[in-house]
């Protein structure tokens, strides 16, 4: 049976993260009272709330309440599990692949383009077999219980060889993301081996790898040589101007960016991957221009541009997928960066200016945004940044961060899921308690069933 459509003129978000889940939300009640509908298409029926993801990781937050489920904040939004694959504007249709394999096409009337970014990666032999990001919910969980589970194994292996494998941790990328994963790792890994008597500190190797010659540009280099200096005497190993050459088999091979030689060569169970993100693929599906780094080329007041730099009707578009210029002169190469601050500012602003654009509520105007600054947290109690221009380190910082994040994370309930479960931590200490066979959850089933040893996943 045919999936049916509302036949009301439509806004067409395309994507339901940060700027999908805003824009819908501040749209769905003012299109519905004008006689319209807003659809968001997404492959997922929740919003992911990045900057829990470390927390996810070192099991500050369940990973339910780092997420905010569509159906259950957006009333009026006809929702739409799906993926796009193409987008004609000239027709003003988009095709979307439905889970079950078939094909629909939306017409719509408005389209804001919202899909976000994807994680970017290199043609690194093994990484995709052995790799694992830092970009979604499963992602951060299954990251969780695999640091668990590996500890767990390793307590009861005889063979060191290994031991050592099972015991090594490597993260690759020295950004915000890589840094507050690696700190969390440290932090679990630490109080995990402290219940273990099986295992010692000593047994436990973390390595960071960067590409570059220093961590963090959203920091200073004062406070990125500090973090360093911080992760080193928390005894984990960080490696600048390396590069990750070969993952074959798990074996890590580490390059020098100077001079190409190889830095070194471990084995490594866990292989972390935070190195960077690249405009969602659906940008190029389109039939809009985009930029050679493959992002929809967009103008300050969110519209996006043609290829000869008009603003096309009815278009819009906000977030990572998005070359939006900044207009403050701060961000790298004239463009915003790709961050939450961004994100959910514009999809405010692309608002107002569809809003007056389509209804005449007012003028279009540009969007500028001054940074706020920027705060990570590396652990419990540990942090740092420089909200405001204040620098800020230790504790004061990490509770900046969880301030700033418990604020920023949308919907009240999803906030007070987040502050319960700190409050919870805060009084009974960090669960460390793993997860086993989430991916294949018919395990235990089969063997009861007579399936022996032998495991079964579904589909």
């Amino acid at each position: 049976m045919a999936l049916k459509l509302s036949d009301k003129p439509r806004v067409l978000i395309v994507g339901g993260g940060y700027v999908g889940l805003t824009v819908a939300q501040r749209l769905q009640k003012k299109v519905k009272a004008s006689g319209g509908v807003v659809t968001l298409v997404d492959p997922l029926p929740y919003m992911t709330y990045q900057p829990f993801l470390p927390e996810v990781v070192g099991g500050h937050i369940e990973a339910r309440h780092a997420v905010v489920p569509h159906r259950r904040h957006l009333k009026d939004t006809e929702i739409i599990t799906g993926k796009v694959t193409s987008v004609d504007h000239d027709a003003k249709t988009a095709v979307v692949g439905l889970d079950e394999g078939e094909s629909i096409e939306v017409p719509y009337q408005d389209i804001v383009m919202a899909a976000g970014a994807t994680t970017r990666t290199f043609p690194i032999e093994g990484l995709a077999e052995n790799g694992i990001g830092l970009k979604t919910i499963e992602e951060a969980l299954g990251l969780r219980n695999h640091i668990l589970e590996r500890l767990e194994a390793a307590s009861t292996m005889t063979d060191e060889a290994a031991k050592r494998r099972a015991l090594s941790f490597a993260v690759i990328g020295g950004g915000f993301a890589g840094i507050e994963c690696i700190a969390e790792m440290e932090d679990i890994i630490r109080a995990a081996v402290d219940q273990n008597p099986r295992l010692a500190q000593s047994d436990v190797r973390i390595v960071l790898v960067e590409a570059m010659g220093r961590i963090m540009p959203e920091v200073s280099e004062e406070q990125a040589v500090g973090v360093v200096e911080h992760l080193r005497g928390r005894g984990i190993e960080v490696l600048l101007n390396t590069s990750l050459g070969s993952a074959v088999d798990g074996e890590l091979t580490l390059i020098s960016m100077e001079d190409k030689s190889e830095v070194d060569r471990f084995a490594a169970d866990t292989l972390v991957w935070t190195a960077g993100v690249a405009a969602n693929a659906v940008a190029r599906a389109s039939s809009f221009p985009v930029d050679e780094r493959g992002r929809i080329t967009g103008s300050a007041t969110l519209q996006i541009l043609n290829e000869d730099g008009q603003a096309i009707e009815g278009a819009w578009t906000a977030g990572d997928i998005a070359a939006i210029p900044d207009l403050t002169g701060a961000g790298p190469g004239g463009f915003c960066v790709p961050n939450a601050q961004h994100a959910v500012r514009q999809a405010k602003h692309l608002v107002k200016n569809l809003l007056a654009a389509r209804y005449g509520t007012g003028e279009i105007t540009e969007y500028k945004h001054e940074s706020l600054g920027a705060v990570a947290g590396l652990g419990l109690y540990k942090g740092v940044g420089n909200p405001m221009g204040l620098k800020l380190s230790g504790v004061f910082a990490w509770a900046a961060h969880r301030g700033y994040h418990g604020y920023a994370i949308p919907t009240v309930e999803r906030k007070a899921r987040v502050l319960c479960g700190w409050a919870s931590e805060m009084v009974f200490g960090r669960d460390l308690t793993g997860l086993r066979d989430l991916e294949n959850p018919t395990k235990a089933f089969f063997e009861a069933a007579g399936g022996g040893e032998k495991s079964k996943s579904k589909g």
